[in-house]
């Protein structure tokens, strides 16, 4: 049934035929290869083109938090502007979202208490916010339409070092200051500044995408109750012995002349010898090669040639290590070096971890700035140097030559250094992996540095059991491989920053003070989901709210936060901060491509929504601190991808498109032209919409049950069973947190049954002046209108309330389409997969008699049409739909005949099937003459495509099996061409006889 629709859609398309008269979409089969179809959609369609993209705005004075006037005529076309107007302050005034306008949380009823990830407050939202906003407020809204009592709390993360480095930058471009400059406490000030600034804005914009969070809750995570938890944390965990001082080797950005986490690196490839520029050095540093050089041994005039690809670090060298079985250095092992620029005596040591095919198979060990040879170095008790200060020049043992130097002029010293030494041994590209501190660019050192950890083995095995024992769940079954993985070999967790911007470290030295190091960012966010409701205090929200229900979230961060908030919330509060763990991909560009401003593909969730131009995202570009050659190559991007820059699609369409994707997968690939797609689709739900009621009369009454007679006709019984199987697949989408198979059912219905089906064949009826026959049709479009609205209600909030407020009201009508029930399945009891079959036939039929119609150039009269059907049965249950026939295939008369009956001549004969023929009459209404050309040419073209199929065979037959596959398939194409051959030179044989007969 899908497959034949889909085609009979291509074919009005493609003839320009209207299936509903007020405008034209695009079909479910056409979004699976949307690029080619937008495109020539609009081209081909200038006056839609225009539709698509009208800017309606709303007029009427409304008082803030006022409702808005619905009783004005809807527009004439669907606009975003329009639309989404006046709405949200209407909800937050009536305190649609707030828990406290509901049933208390200790009342018996089902609940949903859901925790925003806070944005950082570093500047606007990105899509990845949009889509975390669209995920949850769509399962927000459809649990508080459930009747359940509902929270969601917003909030936004201090996020300490991207703040710190927004503003520091920002101080720089305006002032020319450091906060060196300015000092501790007037930079923290500037960055409060900064927070109350872009605080507003990315509240704002939340509320521009729809989002229904509980502002009243709306959090900081340096507010005072949440700075209070974060001490009391920090002390009960240090008391417990799980928070400790030590001295480890960290992650160290000697930009921001602090340590960094994990999820502040990005692991670059270098493919090659490639200059990148580096914070602090006016010429770009060479990376991606491997240098060699040699080491002399004490007693001997032999050496030991070693490689790396930071060859600066040679001067904290403390071992050369070969592997024990290697026995080229067998006779080595106990020996020692000594180091040509420092003059240290250095052992060789055996261990296994070394490679004996990487190299010359000798390694050198710097246990002071390498992780895995920190780890070599305490098996065999060396030496710890430390060479590179904070500020990444070279300090301590390194000799009085090399003593102060940033680390990469260190780096091209050392190499002359050797080289009049006549020690080193070459150098050659080399592939590399480059870690780079994603918030300066800077690349990182790791650096031996006394910092505080968290013991996390413990917590650890605790996080496990949860998973294990069922208590904690995911989404997706492979979340827990990954988890288990981790948690099995955690590590520490280095929780202090060289920041001024933070929570400050509730630790003092007598002797100097209050320790000047803050917390890391996901030390005070791993606390939200019970700091929130009160903790530590034992407050009446800790006890009704926490834990949450569910916690949503990028996958990216499923151990930087979620395995933190599961483990911090086992140790403090002895609970999970909740049981379900529902974890999306991360957005990439249409092409697959990470989003980057270096690359231009970028999207700005309020560009989508708002529009912009080409010049616009230009314009953004400049304000940025790309080179003058990332520029470029940005500016060539946006023009490649977004030609005619990005059409004004409105909230409604980006957040039905983002919960269109399968957003359980690894990524989403989001274009732009799906977007438009679907603000498409807002304007078939709007014009469908002024369909219905325009066909309403004023004095009409909703019937509050609404039940089938055993008079409703077959197409209105089709419709009540289709909504009946939308409203099933919806209610399962959304348990199931599927929730691209909601938006897909809805995307189907309204399109393919309602207006396509329905609303055609309800024109014969509405204009029949019968009036009982008008009143059960007029029943149908308002129920299905109403359900319809409700189940899109938390994708498309402002369309639905828009046009919800619009409809006749019923007794116990809710003041918005936000408290209106979700439809349930229990309501619906119309399904009849029998009848779906049928009509399926039906369709399959309107396909076939379209396709004859088209072939012979007939897009105005109706033409009689005779249907064959094997089985008598098979035949009266497609008779009960012949109105259907006649309003979609424009057949008139439909004449139903048996096998054994003739037909007339003068037809044209389809097969639909085995046990179906259709027999179009077209004698007296073509051009016989244009017909036969058309299908002389149409029977070359698929013979010329036959004989390439079948000179393809021949050269693989007789080949060997592994092009047995391809040859089947050629098979099939070729037995496929031959049938269309034959069916049309039969044709053509019918167009001579009818010319013969007319002569």
């Amino acid at each position: 049934m899908a497959a034949s629709w889909s085609r009979l859609r291509q074919w009005y398309r493609s003839t320009g035929e209207k299936l509903y008269k007020t405008h034209r979409g695009l079909s479910i089969a056409d979004m699976k290869n949307l690029n080619s179809v937008a495109v020539r959609f609009f081209t081909e369609t200038p006056a839609l083109q225009k539709d698509a993209f009208h800017k309606i705005q709303y007029t009427l004075q409304t008082s803030q938090g006022h409702k808005k006037d619905t009783a004005s005529p809807l527009p004439s076309a669907y606009s975003p502007q329009f639309v989404e107007a006046v709405w949200y302050d209407w909800w937050f005034n009536k305190g649609f979202f707030s828990l406290e306008t509901q049933d208390p949380p200790s009342c018996a009823k089902e609940r949903f208490l859901l925790l925003l990830p806070p944005p950082n407050v570093t500047g606007t939202l990105h899509l990845g916010h949009a889509l975390t906003c669209s995920i949850q407020d769509s399962l927000v809204r459809w649990h508080r339409m459930r009747g359940h009592t509902t929270l969601w709390v917003p909030g936004s993360d201090h996020a300490g070092i991207a703040t710190q480095v927004v503003v520091e930058k920002s101080l720089w471009a305006q002032h020319q200051q450091t906060r060196h400059q300015l000092g501790r406490q007037q930079f923290v000030t500037e960055v409060w500044k900064w927070k109350e600034d872009q605080g507003a804005v990315i509240e704002e914009q939340m509320k521009r995408l729809g989002s229904s969070l509980d502002w009243n809750r709306n959090f900081f995570t340096l507010d005072e109750n949440l700075s209070r938890a974060v001490t009391e944390a920090f002390v009960r965990l240090h008391e417990s012995g799980k928070i400790y001082r030590d001295t480890q080797l960290v992650n160290w950005s000697c930009c921001l002349r602090s340590s960094i986490s994990d999820i502040e690196v990005d692991n670059v490839a270098v493919q090659g010898r490639t200059r990148r520029q580096v914070p602090g050095y006016e010429e770009a540093v060479e990376f991606g090669v491997l240098s060699s050089f040699a080491y002399p041994l004490e007693d001997s005039d032999e050496e030991i040639v070693v490689s790396t690809t930071r060859l600066e670090t040679m001067l904290g060298d403390t071992a050369v290590a070969v592997h024990p079985e290697d026995p080229r250095y067998s006779k080595l092992l106990g020996r020692r070096v000594r180091h040509p620029l420092c003059g240290r005596s250095i052992p060789i040591i055996a261990d296994s971890f070394v490679s004996r095919e990487f190299g010359s198979g000798a390694v050198k060990i710097t246990p002071g700035h390498d992780f895995v040879d920190l780890e070599v170095g305490r098996r065999h008790n060396l030496p710890e140097l430390s060479i590179l200060d904070d500020e990444g020049k070279t300090c301590g043992q390194v000799g009085q030559q090399f003593q102060g130097l940033k680390r990469f002029v260190a780096r091209q010293k050392v190499r002359d250094a050797l080289l009049d030494m006549g020690l080193y041994r070459g150098e050659v590209d080399h592939e590399m992996i480059l870690p780079v501190c994603s918030r300066s660019g800077d690349v990182v050192e790791p650096r031996l540095k006394e910092q505080w950890f968290v013991r996390c083995q413990e917590m650890a095995q605790r996080a496990i059991q949860a998973v294990q024992s069922g208590e904690l769940s995911f989404s997706a079954p492979h979340h827990e491989a990954v988890w288990f993985e981790w948690l099995n070999n955690v590590k520490d967790w280095c929780v202090s920053r060289q920041l001024w911007w933070g929570h400050r470290i509730p630790a003092y030295k007598l002797q100097v003070g209050w320790n000047e190091d803050v917390l890391d960012t996901w030390f005070s966010s791993a606390l939200l989901p019970f700091s929130v409701f009160g903790w530590p205090d034992n407050t009446a929200e800790l006890k009704q709210l926490y834990p949450l229900t569910m916690m949503e979230t990028g996958h990216d961060i499923l151990f930087f936060w979620v395995a933190r908030m599961v483990m911090l919330g086992l140790e403090l509060t002895d609970s999970l901060p909740f049981q379900h763990v529902l974890l999306h991909g991360i957005i990439r560009d249409a092409q697959g491509r990470k989003m980057s401003k270096s690359l231009g593909n970028v999207i700005d969730p309020m560009d989508v929504i708002e529009g912009a131009s080409l010049q616009d995202l230009h314009s953004r570009l400049d304000s940025t601190r790309l080179s003058k050659a990332e520029m470029e190559l940005a500016k060539q991007g946006q023009k490649t991808d977004f030609p005619e820059g990005i059409p004004e699609c409105g909230a409604d369409a980006l957040r039905f498109t983002l919960c269109s994707y399968d957003f359980k997968a690894d990524e989403i690939r989001l274009s732009v032209l799906h977007v438009r797609a679907y603000r498409l689709f807002c304007n078939k739900i709007w014009q469908a919409f002024r369909f219905v009621q325009q066909h309403l009369p004023a004095d009409f009454a909703p019937s509050p049950l609404f039940t089938l007679a055993e008079s409703t006709n077959a197409v209105d019984r089709w419709l009540l069973s289709r909504l009946s199987d939308l409203v099933s697949r919806c209610d399962a989408a959304f348990t199931a947190c599927d929730l691209h198979h909601a938006t897909s059912a809805l995307h189907k219905f309204w399109i393919t049954e309602f207006c396509d089906v329905y609303l055609e064949c309800s024109k014969a009826v509405l204009w029949s002046q019968n009036a009982n026959e008008e009143e059960a049709v007029q029943q149908i479009l308002y129920h299905t209108s109403n359900t319809f609205l409700r189940a899109l209600a938390p994708f498309m909030p402002f369309l639905a309330e828009e046009l919800f407020q619009r409809l006749p009201v019923e007794r116990d009508w809710p003041d918005s389409v936000s408290t209106a029930a979700y439809p349930q399945p229990a309501d619906y009891p119309w399904r009849d997969e029998v009848l779906e079959q049928v009509m399926g036939q039906v369709q399959n039929i309107c396909y076939h008699i379209l396709s004859i119609r088209h072939d012979y150039n007939i897009t105005k009269v109706f033409t009689p049409v005779y249907v064959v059907m094997d089985g008598e049965g098979s035949s009266s249950a497609v008779q009960e739909c012949v109105t259907v026939l006649c309003q979609l295939a424009k057949a008139k008369p439909v004449h139903f005949v048996s096998t054994s009956q003739a037909v007339p001549p003068g037809c044209i004969t389809a097969m639909v099937d085995s046990t179906c023929q259709v027999h179009v009459h077209l004698q007296g209404h073509i051009d016989l003459s244009f017909a036969l050309e058309r299908l002389s040419h149409k029977r070359d073209k698929v013979a010329k495509s036959r004989d390439k199929i079948k000179a393809k065979l021949s050269n693989l037959m007789g080949k060997s099996k592994s092009h047995v596959p391809a040859i089947q398939k050629l098979q099939e194409k070729e037995a496929l061409l031959a049938a269309d051959l034959e069916n049309i030179t039969s044709v053509i044989d019918k167009i001579i006889k009818m010319q013969d007969g007319e002569r």
